[in-house]
């Protein structure tokens, strides 16, 4: 995936110490619902399962996010990703039989439009989640972002529609 992109000029040693913590308790909640689904479910019903998870840990979830992508002149619509976790991690879930590169190319354009530095790819249907994991950093995101209590602003136009868990989002 390295291709000369920024991507390259951000890694995790680069982070702030608080959105380490957070990746790695947004893995461990994610490890949390794997081992009690384990592998082979719809991607929704991980979507639902890993909310609750990161909600019973205190974590402010948006589910279903439309973002803006900009073109030229032009803002696109119609493009949503999984779950923006305190404002500041973004979630894409897979249940597929291999993660491919273009998954993590469209994370990482999830990343560029909402200014966000770093998104989680997470493939549920492996085995042990590790093999499932995937990190993605945005070197175009500035390292400094608002933390646990934010009420996840975006400096991008953000809209969101978060389902409650009794009615399954849409993927």
């Amino acid at each position: 995936m390295k291709d000369g992109s920024e991507q390259e000029l951000v890694g995790k040693g680069d982070l702030p110490v608080e959105i380490e913590e957070l990746s790695r308790a947004v893995i461990g909640c994610a490890i949390e619902v794997h081992r009690h689904l384990g592998p082979g479910l719809l991607e929704r019903l991980y979507e639902e399962a890993l909310i609750y998870e990161l909600r019973a840990s205190g974590m402010e979830v948006r589910s279903q996010v439309d973002i803006v992508v900009r073109y030229k002149q032009l803002e696109l619509r119609g493009q949503r990703l999984d779950l923006l976790v305190n404002g500041t991690i973004i979630v894409e879930i897979k249940s597929i039989a291999t993660l491919l590169d273009v998954h993590a190319a469209v994370l990482l354009s999830y990343l560029r439009s909402l200014d966000v530095p770093v998104g989680l790819l997470i493939n549920f249907n492996v085995i042990q989640l590790r093999q499932g994991l995937k990190r993605v950093f945005n070197g175009r995101a500035p390292m400094v972002r608002p933390l646990p209590g934010i009420s996840a602003p975006s400096p991008s136009p953000v809209s969101s529609s978060s389902p409650s868990l009794s009615s399954p989002p849409s993927s």
